[in-house]
Order: C-alpha cells, then sequence, then structure tokens
C-alpha cells in the first residue's frame, strides 16, 4: 500500500468518527463516548506517514475541533473520577480506580528517565517543578512526587478553579504530597517572575489548542523561566495529530531543543525536552538536535525504544 493510500483511508476514517463524535449529545464518560474516542486512538496509534500541519484548509478545521473535542472529553473523564475518589476518605488509596493510572506510571517513569538524562543535580532531584494545566486529576505530578522525586516540591497551575479544588481533595490528606503539592488557579500568562523559581517547568499537550496560543504560552515561558532552566512539554507527532497538538521544535525560541522523542508504539504523545537559553538570542543550532522517530519509509520498520520506554505499552493523556 502506497504512502499515499495509507493517508486517505486514514483521513476517511478520521472524518467518519469526527462526525460520529459530533453528534453526541454530551462527552461525559458513557459506553457510547468510550467506544468512539477508544476507536479514534487506535487508528491514530499506528505509525503512519502522514503530516497533519499540511493537511488542506478543510481538514485543518476538522482536525481543530477534533482536537477540542478530545480535550473537553478528557477533561470530564478526568473529573468524574476525581471526583469520586475525593469522595473517600483517603483518595490515594484508590487512585488506581482511574483506568488510565498504570499508562501514568509509565509516562512518568518515560519523563524522569529523559530529564534525568539531560539534567545534573544532586542526587535528591529539583527542588521546584511547575506543572502548566494540572487539571481536576493531576497525576503527572502525583506519580512524579510518590515515585521519582520524593524530595521536589510541585507547583500546579489551573485556569480553572473547580479543578484545582478537586485535585487538591486527593493530596489533602496524604501527610507527604500535602506538603509538597500546591495549586495556583490563575491563566499561565498571567505568572512572571514566579516562573523563575522552578528549575523545571511541564507544559501539558492541552494548554494552548492551536498553534498561535501554544506559541504564545511558550513566549511567556521563555520570558520569565530561569536561564538554563528546563521546559518539558509533550506533543504529537504524525497521524496522532489528530488527537493533540503538534510542537515544532522551531517554535521554541528562547530555548535550547536538548531532545525530541516521537514514539512509534501506543505512546501517544511526544516528548520535547528544552532548556532555557542563559542569552537573549536563539543561535539555529539550538533546533538542530536529537530527534528520535522512525527512519525507514513509510514507517513500515519501528526503531527499539526499549532503552527509553522501559517496556511502556500504552498511554493516552
Amino acid at each position: 500500500m502506497s504512502c499515499q493510500q495509507q493517508e486517505e483511508i486514514l483521513v476517511k476514517t478520521v472524518c467518519e468518527i469526527y462526525d460520529n463524535i459530533s453528534k453526541l449529545e454530551s462527552l461525559k464518560p458513557s459506553k457510547d463516548v468510550n467506544m468512539l474516542f477508544t476507536q479514534l486512538v487506535l487508528t491514530c496509534m499506528p505509525p503512519n506517514p502522514i503530516d497533519t500541519t499540511k493537511l488542506c484548509q478543510k481538514l485543518q478545521e476538522i482536525r481543530s475541533h477534533l482536537i477540542r473535542l478530545c480535550g473537553v472529553a478528557e477533561g470530564l473523564l478526568e473529573t468524574h473520577f476525581s471526583t469520586n475518589l475525593g469522595s473517600y476518605e483517603n483518595p490515594l488509596d484508590h487512585i488506581e480506580e482511574f483506568p488510565y493510572f498504570s499508562n501514568y506510571i509509565k509516562l512518568g517513569l518515560l519523563e524522569f528517565t529523559i530529564l534525568s538524562e539531560h539534567t545534573k543535580y544532586d542526587g535528591h532531584g529539583p527542588k521546584r517543578i511547575a506543572f502548566v494545566g494540572s487539571g481536576p486529576l493531576p497525576l503527572t505530578s502525583i506519580v512524579l512526587a510518590s515515585n521519582h522525586l520524593r524530595n521536589t516540591s510541585f507547583h500546579n497551575y489551573d485556569i480553572d478553579e473547580a479543578a484545582n479544588s478537586l485535585a487538591t481533595r486527593l493530596v489533602s490528606v496524604d501527610p507527604d504530597l500535602s506538603k509538597r503539592m500546591f495549586f495556583h488557579t490563575t491563566d499561565i500568562l498571567n505568572v512572571s517572575d514566579e516562573l523563575g523559581a522552578y528549575e523545571v517547568v511541564f507544559l501539558a499537550a492541552l494548554v494552548g489548542m492551536n498553534k498561535d496560543d501554544k506559541v504564545r504560552v511558550i513566549d511567556h515561558l521563555a520570558k520569565y523561566m530561569a536561564p538554563n532552566s528546563i521546559l518539558m512539554l509533550r506533543s504529537a507527532h504524525g497521524a496522532r495529530g489528530f488527537l493533540y497538538p503538534i510542537v515544532d521544535p522551531t517554535d521554541l525560541k528562547g530555548f535550547e531543543v536538548l531532545q525530541v522523542f516521537h514514539p512509534t508504539d501506543e505512546v501517544i504523545n511526544s516528548v520535547i525536552i528544552a532548556r532555557k537559553s542563559s542569552s537573549t538570542t536563539t543561535p539555529d543550532k539550538m533546533i538542530d538536535r536529537p530527534v528520535i522517530r522512525p527512519t525507514c519509509k513509510c514507517f513500515e520498520t519501528q526503531q527499539d525504544f526499549s532503552h527509553l520506554t522501559h517496556g511502556i505499552n500504552c498511554m493516552i493523556e
């Protein structure tokens, strides 16, 4: 099958699923919602030569709307489970009830491994991390704080007060995390000097739903993050660009891109790690950094990423 045929079949299938999702009365968790979004993820997961950023205007509009629908559905799913978990006396004792919790365990290990490869700390990890776009179920922060960075404080930023209220409930009774997890309700674009206090900033995939908004956030972080601090952000590649916004390394003005990880297995999000420039200019060489991605034509053969993924099987975030 030619590359063009692969792309045509993919686009046709995605558009059919999009039409069905658009007809749903609600995106709250239900049998129909779960079925359609599972079908969408399974359609976009296999490696495909498509570049979703170069589709025609009509398809770009569909893609943009589909990403927003995915974001809404994801938020409703997290709200549903965070509310249920918050009803327990000790919410974190039941956190495995969230169906994708094991995926966060694996993603956390992946991102911690990548972070460790590009940073040198005193053996205790960074002291302060900011997570932008933490949502009602801040599992990335919880997993990293519990399993990998036990001496680090996590400052979680979200624009939604209700989401932060639910998230705070999850860790409020935990004797350790309640002292190291903090929640700030604000638009990150309104945060300035405080950003200079963090050694690492995580940017969630759904902060900035289109290219202009995403670049605006990245430029803001570049302006206020401390020199030589680390930015870790999630992107997408290939057909996965129908699920999440794509970040081009050239959009990271003011940062030195250290590594771009494009998975070809069930890990959905790409991971980009970059270092804030210590100067006010961004040399061209800063975007010429290692990109881990398929190297064969039409993505027919997958590269072995076992040294990075440590057995990661699935990540839908």
